[in-house]
Parts: structure tokens; sequence; C-alpha cells
């Protein structure tokens, strides 16, 4: 009977990681479908045999300059900012117990976008001192939330109402700095606060490469310590983790990542809101859908920006897009939390 037991929990265990191996080997194929497509479609289709070419430094008249210049820095700011968003969503829906922990909802790109629109309408500084301030906002942001928030016993739900009440305060300082500035100004703010991809260029991108590449292994690591949290701070300091220590470790390599991810792209919406949802659904429990998370991040990104290049008339914002995705949900979510009890 024993052995029986034995058999059918490891049989269990097995199943589910064929499942997390099979989700997550979907979603970095699809990531590298999304990646050909951004590299190929433009106002003008190229070969893929001439793609190849420019990208191994052949000097292809055309070709090389807008792979270049637009499209390799456009993807690859998708690929490490959808990365960046979806992983530190996760990260904080995780840790907190709480679908609305995340970095849009409690007020962390607040910071950083009112930092950037302060800088782009008061200051008139270049775009490296906007991105710089961003992240500093950013960081700023979220070490106040956490002070304010830091009273004995921890509390969740006293996080994210001062995380929200953050996030009103910078949103009226954001309309108040954009009904004060100057007319010229206003359409530089506003492309940067809807998130968007247009005019990534590729010495922008080593920070958030850098960010992605050192935060990624560290939340890996700590993935058994964040499923511990999940079950709650008394169950979690009983089992020997370091519950302070462990939650700062993940909130700064978290805020790390959505900050420089921010200050590349602008706070494109809903992201890391919607990518840990959707992994956890994908993927099932059992195993950590910290990467199917980044995954899903990626792949919302970068659709969306396709969507918003080549679906419509006009082209919109992969902010825009994303929001259309993310607003429905937000409200559903809300919706089944109040019906449960849980608002």
């Amino acid at each position: 009977m024993k052995n029986k037991t034995v058999a059918f929990i490891m049989a269990g265990r097995r199943q589910r990681r064929r499942r997390w191996i099979l989700v997550t080997s979907f979603l970095a194929l699809l990531a590298c479908a999304l990646c050909c497509a951004m590299l190929l479609l433009g106002s003008t289709i190229y070969p893929i045999q001439d793609v190849v070419r420019a990208l191994s430094g052949e000097n292809i008249k055309g070709v090389s300059f807008a792979l270049n210049t637009i499209r390799l820095p456009r993807m690859l700011a998708g690929l490490f900012a959808g990365f960046a968003f979806g992983l530190a969503g996760n990260t904080f829906q995780t840790m907190l117990r709480n679908p609305l922990a995340n970095p849009n909802v409690i007020g962390i790109t607040s910071g950083s976008s009112a930092a950037a629109v302060f800088c782009i309408i008061i200051l008139h500084t270049s775009n490296a001192v906007v991105s710089i301030a961003s992240v500093v906002a950013g960081l700023a942001t979220v070490t106040i939330i956490y002070l304010l928030s830091r009273a004995k016993p921890f509390s969740v739900g006293r996080l994210i109402l001062i995380g929200i009440g953050m996030q009103a305060m910078l949103n009226a300082v954001i309309s108040y700095l954009l009904l004060v500035g100057a007319e010229q100004d206003i359409p530089t703010a506003f492309r940067w606060l809807s998130g968007s991809l247009n005019g990534s260029q590729m010495h922008e991108l080593p920070a958030l490469v850098i960010s992605v590449l050192i935060g990624t292994p560290i939340i890996v690591m700590l993935g058994k310590h964040l499923s511990v949290l999940e079950l709650g701070e008394q169950s979690a300091a009983s089992l020997g983790v370091n519950t302070d220590l462990t939650r700062m470790v993940l909130i700064l390599s978290s805020v790390c990542m959505i900050a420089i991810a921010t200050a590349t792209t602008g706070p494109i919406a809903f992201v890391a809101f919607l990518s840990g949802p959707i992994a956890k659904r994908l993927v099932g429990v059992g195993f950590s859908n910290a990467i199917p998370a980044g995954l899903v991040g990626v792949n919302l990104v970068m659709a969306a920006d396709l969507v918003g290049q080549f679906a419509f008339e006009v082209r919109f914002p992969v902010g825009i897009i994303t929001g259309i995705l993310g607003a429905p949900y937000l409200i559903f979510l809300l919706i089944r939390m109040n019906r449960k009890g849980n608002l």
C-alpha cells in the first residue's frame, strides 16, 4: 500500500514536470517566432536570407540600416523588457499572495513615470538622464512603500493599500506636470507614458540586459523560499525561512528589473499584471512558474507590438494594446475578489 502511494505521488510529479517542460518550451518557441517576425516585418518585408546575412555582419543596402538601427533594438527591447515585467510581476504576486500586488497597481511604475515626466517637461534633460531618474525614483518609491508597511506582523493588505495610495498621489503629480508643461513637450511625455518600443536604441539596452541576467538567477534560486512565503508569514518563519531578508532580496531584484525596463520602454501597461496568472494557468501547480511568466511577458509585449504596428490603419504603441487586454481582466479580478470577500 505504501509503495503504491509513493508510486502515485511520483507519477503525479513526473506528469507535472512534463507539463512544465512542454509549456515552457512552447512559450520559448513562440517567443523565437515573434522575434523573427519583428526582424522580418516592417514597412518593407525582407527575405530571411538577407536578414541572416545582415545579422552576420554583411553590409546589405537598406537591410543593414533598417535591421541594426530600428528592428534589432526594438526586438531586443521587447524581449528583455517583456521578460523583466513578466518575471517581476509574478514575483510580487506570489510573494504577497495577491494578484493585485504587482508593480503597476502598487505605484512602483508610477514613481518611475513621475520622475521621467518631470525630467522631460520641467528639466528638459536628455534621454539618458530621464532613464537614470526613472530607475532612482522607482527604487525610492518601493523603499518608501516597504518602510511604511513594515509594521509587525507584516501585512500584505497594508502594503497594497499604501502602494495604491502612493500610486494615486504620483498619478496626480503626473497630471499636474502635464497641465503646466509646455505644449511642445507634452507629446514626448505622453509617448513615454503610453509605453512604447519606438525609438529603442542599442546603447540604451545594456543596463536592461544586465539587470535581467542578474535578477533572473536570483529569483529562480529563491524559488523554493518564494513558494514557502506564499504559505504565509508564520508558516514560512516556522519552516526556517528568513522572511525579511528573503522578501527584501526578492523585492530589490524585481524592482531593479521593473525600474530599468520602465526607463527603457516606458510603463507598458498590464504586462506585469497578466503574465503571472496566465503562466500559472498554463503550467499548473507543483513547479515554479517564474520562467514561464517571464516568457509570457515576452510574448505579450512582442505580439502586442506587432498588432499595434500592422493590425490598424494607425500605428499604436505597445502599451495601448496591452492596456486594452489588461483592463477587462482587472475589472473581472476585482469583481471575483469582491464576491469572495477578499476586498
